[in-house]
Order: C-alpha cells, then sequence, then structure tokens
C-alpha cells in the first residue's frame, strides 16, 4: 500500500505509547479514515518521575525503544503526514528539554507537547468521529496516566473541557505502589480525586449532557472485567465497580487469574484507575458509561485532515482570537502579506520553511492582539497571551515560537539574545525581520506605493528601495537606519541600499 495516502499518529501517554496508521478516503466529498495499523507499547513513562519531577534514565530509556520501533514503522512517511503528541508527563518533567530530543531523533519526527485543553479537545474529536452523528450532548471522559480529561461538546464541537492532574499510573504510584490495595488506600485515592473534581462539578452539571463515553485503556479495562465478569450487562456502573473493588480489596491487588477481561499490563494499575472512576461517578452522578472509541491518536489523524484541507483547526483559533482582541482585519491583512513577500524572496519559496511561513502569517494576524490590554509595550502582551491562552490546534511549541516571533516584532531586540531558539536560530530571526519590517513599513496603516526588496548572505542583510521613495519619507528612512543599528548588536549588518528606480 502506498503511503502517499496514509496518516501517521503517535500517541505519547503517561501509560503507554500508541501509533496508529490510517488510511484517507474520499466519499461524497468528506474524508474518511481507515485505520490499517496500530502499535502499543505500555511504557508507564510517569511511574519514572521522582519526587522532583526529574525523569529517570531508565524510563527514558524505555521510551526511546519504543520509539525507535515507531520510528521504523513509519520511515518514510513526508513530515507533514505524521504527527507525534505527548501528553501529561512530558508536560510536568522538568528535564523534558534533555529528553525530548533525543526522543525526536529516535523517532525521525517532530514531537509537541500539548497542553491539557488541546489534549482534550482531540479526545473528543477522535472519540466522536468513532460515533453515529447525534444531537445529544455528549460526555467524554479519559484517565490517562498522569491526567484525566473532561469534555462535553454536541455533534464535533467541544463546549467545555478541562484536564485534571489525576491518572492511574499516577495514582498507582502514590496510593497503591506495586498495585497493592486495601480500604485505607482506596479511601484516600478516592477522596484525592474528589478534591480534584470539585473545580469541575458545579460547571459541568449546568450545561449536564445526555451520553458518556469513556475513552482509553482505563475505560476499556474496566467495561472490558465489569461485563465479563457479569457485574454490569453493558458499559461501566457505580454498582458494578463496587463488586469489583470487593474481589479487589478481597486479594489486595488485581490479579488477572480472578478478573475475566483484564490484561496483564492493565493489572498494576486498575486499583488506581478504578479509585478515579469511581470517585468520578459519584461527583458528577453518572448512572452508566459506555465504551467510547478512536480516543487521542484518532482526534490527531482527523486534525492531520484538516490540515491538509485547508480546514486546519489553528486556523479557526487565529481567527476567533482576531475577533476577541477587535484585532483590525484590514492592517493585519496588509502586514501578512508583505511579511509573506519579505520571507519568499528570502527562502524562494523553499517547501521546508512552509509551516515556519505559516507561523509568521499568523503572528501577523495576531501581533496586534495586546493593544487591546495597552498600546505600551503591546507586543509584551501579545506574546504573552499567545503563550499562555488556550489556543486550540496549537501545540504548546507552536505557541513559544508564536510567542516570540510577535515579541520580537516590536521594540529592542536584546530580549532574543537570551533565549533559547530550537531549530534553525537564523531561520527563525529572518522570519522576526520579515514581520518587523511589514510592521515598520504599514505604520500608517496603508498600503505602501513602493517595491521593497530583501536578500540575506549568511550574516550580511540588505534591504533596497527607490532613493526617491526614501527621500519623501522621511520617518520610514529614519526607522530603518534605526533597525539596521538593532541588529548590530546581534551581528546582523543590515545594509539600506537606495536604488534610482
Amino acid at each position: 500500500m502506498s503511503i502517499d495516502n496514509q496518516l501517521a499518529a503517535i500517541d505519547l501517554g503517561s501509560n503507554s505509547f500508541r501509533l496508529s496508521i490510517g488510511t484517507i478516503e474520499q466519499r461524497d466529498g468528506i474524508s474518511q479514515i481507515y485505520s490499517n495499523d496500530r502499535l502499543k507499547e505500555t511504557v508507564r513513562l510517569a511511574s519514572g518521575l521522582d519526587e522532583h519531577n526529574y525523569l529517570s534514565e531508565e524510563a527514558i530509556e524505555r521510551a526511546i525503544n519504543v520509539l525507535k520501533l515507531f520510528g521504523d514503522r513509519i520511515e518514510g512517511f513526508p513530515a507533514d503526514r505524521v504527527r507525534a503528541v505527548a501528553t501529561n508527563t512530558f508536560r510536568v518533567a522538568k528535564n523534558v528539554n534533555d529528553f525530548l530530543p533525543r526522543a525526536e531523533a529516535a523517532l525521525g519526527y517532530p514531537i509537541e507537547v500539548i497542553s491539557g485543553q488541546e489534549e482534550a479537545r482531540l479526545i473528543f474529536s477522535g472519540v466522536v468521529h468513532e460515533l453515529p452523528p447525534s444531537d445529544n450532548k455528549r460526555l467524554v471522559i479519559d484517565i490517562g496516566g498522569g491526567s484525566t480529561e473532561f469534555i462535553i461538546g454536541k455533534g464535533l464541537d467541544p463546549l467545555i473541557v478541562k484536564s485534571l492532574h489525576m491518572g492511574c499510573v499516577s495514582y498507582t504510584q502514590r496510593f497503591f505502589p506495586g498495585g497493592q490495595a486495601d480500604e485505607t488506600k482506596f479511601k484516600q485515592a478516592e477522596l484525592a480525586a474528589s478534591k480534584e473534581l470539585e473545580s469541575i462539578i458545579k460547571p459541568y452539571r449546568k450545561i449536564m449532557w445526555d451520553e458518556v463515553y469513556g475513552s482509553s485503556g482505563t475505560a476499556k479495562a474496566l467495561v472490558a472485567v465489569l461485563q465479563e465478569c457479569g457485574f454490569s450487562d453493558q458499559g461501566i456502573t457505580l454498582e458494578g465497580m463496587e463488586k469489583l473493588k470487593k474481589i479487589i480489596l478481597k486479594h489486595g491487588v488485581a490479579r488477572v487469574t480472578d478478573l475475566s477481561g483484564l490484561k496483564d499490563s492493565r493489572q498494576e494499575v486498575l486499583p488506581a484507575g478504578l479509585a478515579i472512576m469511581m470517585a468520578i461517578f459519584k461527583a458528577l452522578k453518572i448512572e452508566r458509561m459506555n465504551q467510547g472509541e478512536g480516543a487521542l491518536r484518532v482526534g490527531v489523524l482527523y486534525d492531520l485532515i484538516g490540515r491538509k484541507t485547508a480546514v486546519d483547526k489553528r486556523n479557526e483559533s487565529v481567527l476567533q482570537f482576531m475577533q476577541r482582541y477587535h484585532v483590525s482585519q484590514h492592517q493585519a491583512q496588509r502586514v501578512k502579506s508583505l511579511a509573506e513577500y519579505f520571507f519568499d524572496q528570502i527562502f524562494h519559496h523553499d517547501e521546508s520553511k512552509k509551516e515556519l511561513r505559516q507561523m509568521l502569517s499568523w503572528a501577523a494576524q495576531l501581533h496586534e492582539i495586546g493593544i487591546s490590554i495597552s498600546q505600551s509595550s503591546y507586543h509584551r502582551h501579545s506574546a504573552y497571551i499567545i503563550e499562555n491562552a488556550d489556543m486550540p490546534g496549537f501545540s504548546k511549541s507552536d505557541q513559544q515560537l508564536l510567542s516570540l516571533i510577535v515579541l520580537g516584532h516590536q521594540g529592542s531586540l536584546s530580549k532574543l539574545k537570551d533565549i533559547s531558539l530550537s531549530g534553525n536560530k537564523e531561520n527563525i530571526l529572518l522570519t522576526i525581520f520579515c514581520l518587523r519590517l511589514a510592521t515598520l513599513l504599514m505604520r500608517k496603516r496603508r498600503p505602501i506605493q513602493q517595491t521593497i526588496e530583501v536578500s540575506v548572505n549568511h550574516s550580511d542583510w540588505t534591504i533596497r528601495a527607490s532613493k526617491k521613495w526614501l527621500s519623501d519619507h522621511a520617518l520610514t528612512r529614519y526607522s530603518l537606519e534605526l533597525e539596521s543599528k538593532a541588529w548590530k548588536d546581534l551581528g546582523i549588518h543590515l545594509d539600506i541600499q537606495k536604488t534610482s528606480s
């Protein structure tokens, strides 16, 4: 089978790593994904976190070995058809910056550390895409290794999302070390989960829901065990879980030999997952939960389809932010077009710079959102909002890069000296240069009647403009001279050349 119509999604969870490969098929103008291969490996990455949230070398090695297997399977896939997302353990690990480059080298593709909100959005997308269409409001709950996501949505659109810091691996370490369970540990785990849930009870029960689905490993394991043992005729119920809890307490551990449907890989973390799920049922007064297929990895696949068909969720987020912060559409478009024009002159339509060009475009559209807070140092306000807000579709690293480009578009360049730039530093600086130049030239907030050319030769950058035009526009000429001096502090020689035409 050709890889041309295939997509690959990698879900790097706190408990398991998963790879899903799907084939895109068009039917009646609608894109659908049909799974043709899956790999799942239990890594228990969260169990490698110490009390200071540093990942152990042993856990890192487990992860690296699995990523090499995944990398071998998707070797040769175009980069824009692969998306790897990392969740809670990557978010909290203090040595993630040392671990991430090794992980990306093993996989052979970039890895995005996504926020809990983004994880929840993708989970909901994955689950509902595998369900029949419905106008009902659906509550989707995903208990992962280090976090639990809660989403209420209608159709394909999430209405409210939340990620809480509780998971089957982290709670196993905290309350059920080695999978050992007793009544006291269960009470402690349920109480801890109940406290986490306090923040969502009121807003979630206010919206309410018609159907409830549990996704990923814990829910899947509970459905299988409860039904195989005859504790539930369908899905998960609190009554069924109480029966399961008695069996576990009887032996002090979840044993595969006693629980039909329980896999070896789930044995150790089942008590923790059960305690969390029971707390959720009691807090939200859930009567029955059905199993939801798909989850995060399927959501990632459908998000990739969007990126391939101009329905990129990130575009929607940018447009929503422009509306929310009352950005001038005309000015944003003028700056965007000019910045892209300079970018294309510098990089000569290099396809490998496509994603960076897209980041520049979004930065141009969002660079003025901070004006809604204050005109003074608005670029800093803009950058802060972009880096810290919930922006569906964007990974944490996406938002950091976007924030950096916006931060750099105005003011002193000294702030870039101490910033560690991932990837190619020169290319990122050139991207910032394109936005700075575009905003400088669009200061009057109207199109300029002059062709400006830029070129780059290592650290020698050149701007060419008509001598007469520069003479007629004293403020622009002065601003360009200041710009040349600003880049000099970063070791860049920016020459302003005056042409006869």
